[in-house]
């Protein structure tokens, strides 16, 4: 049985082993001009103030890499590449071929045959997801100076996440091999849905996972231009403005209005809004939650091809399948 899932899948299997080595190798060389901007390495420029060399190095990350945040975005596709290029043509070659008929009329029962076919994809899936993503976690040290942290950047690709995704992935192809039963269409429905799942849940779950922490802050007369966000740039922002002296929220185009006003004349707009009694406030998921919402969305994607790879097995037990 082993040799039969090699023969029918390894053609699949061996081109995701090329194409992520290929990328794992690619992100080794742009990295490692990278790290040497640092040669204390990244984290002893999280300290602040902030020494001549690192403020240096920050400088030219800013400059040379801007190219990082686009491929960083596009490797978000990478679990799909993995999973779902294994799982889509896992049940829906079989019956796009008619061989289904004569694999499961085999001394093994047909829901045996499907455990262990999904069990050796879904390892191979695994482990390429888990390797790439330890790549990318080394790769994007530097860039987690600028920013990132729970975006789709960073969070989307590091940690446990992507193997999940991954899973999912796997599990949605096998799902929707089992329905089109054919494979072009299969890979093709399970990619619409796995970006609807992803979009959904990084933009309007993920940052209410956990009640965010607000904070409201008092400007320092002197202190120069109007601060943005928190003080660490790799928290999740999800929404900031200035709070007036009797407590009511200024957003929009009055907020807009207040920093013109502020930054009138060229002077300190820290002074003006002190003056006035202006406080700045920030609603904001701290980067300490990484964890906890790797986590919670890991879990999620898990359960979601749990539920997935279920139905499929209830499905081929039916004697009209």
């Amino acid at each position: 049985m082993t040799w039969m899932v090699w023969r029918q899948h390894r053609a699949e299997a061996l081109a995701l082993t090329l194409l992520v080595g290929v990328v794992a190798v690619a992100l080794l060389v742009l990295g490692r001009p990278m790290h040497a901007l640092f040669p204390l390495g990244p984290a002893h420029c999280l300290t602040t103030p902030l020494d001549q060399g690192c403020r240096a190095a920050l400088v030219r990350l800013r400059e040379d890499y801007g190219y990082s945040t686009t491929m960083l975005i596009l490797l978000n596709f990478a679990p799909y590449a993995i999973g779902g290029f294994l799982g889509a043509p896992l049940l829906a070659r079989e019956l796009e071929a008619g061989t289904w008929q004569l694999a499961w009329t085999q001394a093994v029962p047909r829901r045996r045959w499907l455990a262990f076919k999904i069990g050796a994809l879904g390892t191979v899936s695994v482990l390429l997801a888990a390797g790439l993503a330890a790549v990318i976690a080394w790769y994007r040290q530097p860039l987690d100076l600028l920013g990132g942290g729970l975006d789709i950047t960073a969070f989307d690709l590091t940690g446990t996440a992507p193997v999940a995704y991954t899973l999912f992935a796997f599990a949605l192809g096998v799902a929707a091999g089992v329905v089109l039963r054919r494979s072009l269409p299969a890979a093709a429905g399970a990619l619409l849905v796995f970006v609807a799942v992803r979009v959904t849940v990084a933009g309007w779950i993920r940052p209410h996972f956990v009640a965010p922490v607000t904070r409201i802050e008092a400007f320092v007369p002197g202190s120069g231009d109007i601060p943005e966000g928190t003080s660490n740039v790799r928290d999740m922002v999800l929404d900031q403005g200035f709070v007036d002296a009797d407590g009511r929220r200024i957003t929009g185009l009055a907020a807009v209005v207040l920093e013109g006003r502020a930054r009138e004349g060229g002077g300190d707009p820290s002074v003006y809004l002190h003056d006035h009694g202006i406080q700045h406030w920030v609603v904001y998921q701290p980067m300490e939650r990484y964890w906890t919402f790797q986590l919670i969305e890991s879990v999620t994607f898990a359960v979601l091809a749990v539920l997935l790879l279920a139905l499929v097995f209830r499905r081929i037990r039916r004697p009209a399948f």
